[in-house]
């Protein structure tokens, strides 16, 4: 729950597979965590299962991090007015600071409070308000280096 990689100055309208790509090939690359079957499952039986799994629990946590770090940091829910350079400090402070509490408290109060939260569902599980992908056009591109990256989970497991 504690952010690893944080590169603010992006624009808003940056698509989600560039800064991803950006994120990628940075030397230290991204770091995907191990995992142990949950009791009353079975393990991964292929590659394909195993980047499932932990393509699930990666953004569980990233969900559930900036949920945490939006609530903590009310100026992060809005439009800021401030020059570029301005809101770039303003955010990386509260990464930094969100870090921080994560180390040094034993319990956050801002996830407990999350925890007893209960969001608005619709009837059919969406959450109200929240802005959700309907479809995405995969391209080959990206179909091969999730193949890839599926393979080196499973080879390297």
């Amino acid at each position: 729950m504690q952010f690893m990689y944080v590169l603010p100055g992006w624009e808003g309208s940056a698509g989600d597979s560039r800064v991803l790509r950006d994120a990628v090939s940075r030397p230290n690359g991204l770091k995907v965590p191990q995992e142990c079957a949950a009791p009353g499952t079975d393990a991964p039986q292929n590659s394909k299962e195993l980047f499932n799994l932990r393509h699930t629990k990666a953004r569980n946590v990233i969900e559930r991090a900036f949920a945490v770090l939006k609530m903590r940091w009310a100026i992060l829910r809005s439009v800021a007015y401030y020059p570029i350079r301005t809101q770039i400090r303003i955010i990386m402070t509260c990464f930094l600071l969100h870090n921080f509490v994560r180390r040094e408290m034993a319990i956050d109060p801002v996830e407990a409070e999350l925890d007893g939260a209960i969001p608005n569902v619709t009837q059919d599980g969406a959450f109200i308000g929240a802005e959700y992908v309907d479809c995405i056009e995969p391209t080959q591109e990206w179909t091969q280096t999730r193949d890839n990256l599926a393979m080196n989970m499973w080879n390297n497991r």
